[in-house]
């Protein structure tokens, strides 16, 4: 197997620094590492929009070529993933990695520049509530493009490659994100928000429905748990939703909505010391933040979806409703050994998930891409619809 370096390029992001969400995490975790091997690594960022000055040209290694975005929400990931593949094309590279299918219109120009590209598929953003009729007919149509136009698909999920074998009888990789190891991060910073190590819940989130933010802020303030809620999060685009789920925190002191926290340090201490983290994550596939409290050895109570379950396995409690969120926080505090106990079984189950392991994955890929060792474009790929069996 040839070793040298190979020239790979990141796009279809905000980038790095990681700022944002899973995706830009898995950019930044990836993308150091490659850099790491000796690889070069090109990530293509987006200038934040209360940003005045740019971060340094490189970070960890990898090469950030800054370029502008529309800003709507419609048109922000596709225009900014526009100006990216115009200037990789003019500037090659051995093999391309694209983030997110909502991209897929750009794919062929790449493949027309005869770039050899994957595309990690994301979740099953058809799915998200903030997108209206046309947004999800958009979104199915371009997971169909992206299995006809991509080199390779990538799942960072099995729940997402069952969805994908089902649907398009394809294969991808699975390749899933890393936990990491939070065992050491302390808690000397949580005075500064006034908290004290175990004692308070936490929900780290974009503020979207698909993420049932509101779902818990009802859930948890109509109980009456004796831990405070600690709510992190915010979301562009998002004013309505925000609304609402300061409307259902309806003045209740135990609940704490701190906005959005970029101090990486503060935020580890935040994952590490919680009682239990409440994930209301439901249409992605593995999700960063809930690596992110694993790794903290935190006990998790997730939105009942096979995503949640496929990482927490027996170890997570799980909700629906605010009901039943409700009532497993009560659970949670009225059974602090079991709490504990779970926490200890998530912080082994977060080992199988390394990053190393997974960059190893990314790295074959790379590779097999610049070799052209691929399925390569399935142009006759459709879905297929379900036959209805009348009685």
């Amino acid at each position: 197997m040839s070793t040298h370096p190979l020239r790979i390029a990141m796009i279809g992001t905000r980038g790095v620094p990681a700022r944002y969400g899973g995706f830009e995490t898995a950019v930044e975790e990836i993308g150091a590492r490659l850099a790491d091997r000796g690889h070069q690594v090109r990530v293509y960022c987006r200038r934040p929009a209360d940003q005045a000055v740019d971060d340094p040209p490189e970070y960890l290694g990898m090469e950030r070529v800054v370029l502008p975005a529309m800003r709507r929400r419609s048109l922000e990931t596709l225009s900014h993933t526009a100006l990216s593949v115009a200037h990789l094309v003019a500037h090659r590279t051995d093999a391309a990695i694209v983030f997110n299918a909502a991209n897929a219109p750009l794919l062929p120009v790449l493949r027309a520049a005869r770039v050899p590209v994957a595309t990690h598929v994301d979740g099953l953003e058809w799915r998200r509530a903030k997108w209206g009729r046309v947004g999800k007919r958009y979104y199915r149509e371009m997971e169909t493009a992206s299995v006809r136009l991509s080199d390779a698909l990538i799942a960072d999920a099995q729940g997402i490659a069952d969805y994908y074998a089902t649907q398009y009888d394809v294969g991808s990789r699975l390749l899933t994100y890393g936990a990491p190891d939070l065992s050491a991060a302390g808690s000397d910073r949580l005075a500064e928000l006034d908290l004290t190590p175990g004692g308070y819940h936490l929900v780290v989130a974009r503020f979207e429905p698909e993420n049932h933010v509101d779902v818990i802020v009802e859930g948890y303030a109509a109980n009456d748990a004796g831990l405070p809620l600690v709510v992190v999060g915010s979301a562009p685009y998002s004013e309505e939703y925000t609304r609402r789920v300061h409307e259902l925190a309806d003045g209740d002191p135990r609940v704490r909505l701190l906005g959005g926290v970029w101090d990486q340090e503060l935020l580890d201490q935040l994952y590490a010391n919680a009682f239990t983290y409440l994930h209301g994550h439901s249409v992605g596939g593995t999700n960063p933040s809930l690596l992110r409290a694993i790794g903290g050895g935190t006990s998790t109570i997730a939105y009942d979806v096979p995503f949640n379950r496929e990482v927490l396995q027996e170890a997570g409690r799980y909700f629906r409703t605010p009901v039943d969120l409700a009532e497993q926080v009560l659970t949670a505090e009225a059974n602090p050994q079991d709490t504990e106990t779970r926490a200890g079984t998530l912080a082994r189950r977060a080992k199988d998930y390394d990053w190393d392991v997974v960059v190893d994955g990314y790295e074959q890929l790379a590779r097999d891409l610049a070799a052209r060792n691929t399925p390569g474009p399935r142009p006759f790929a459709r879905r297929r619809r379900r036959r209805v069996v009348r009685p």
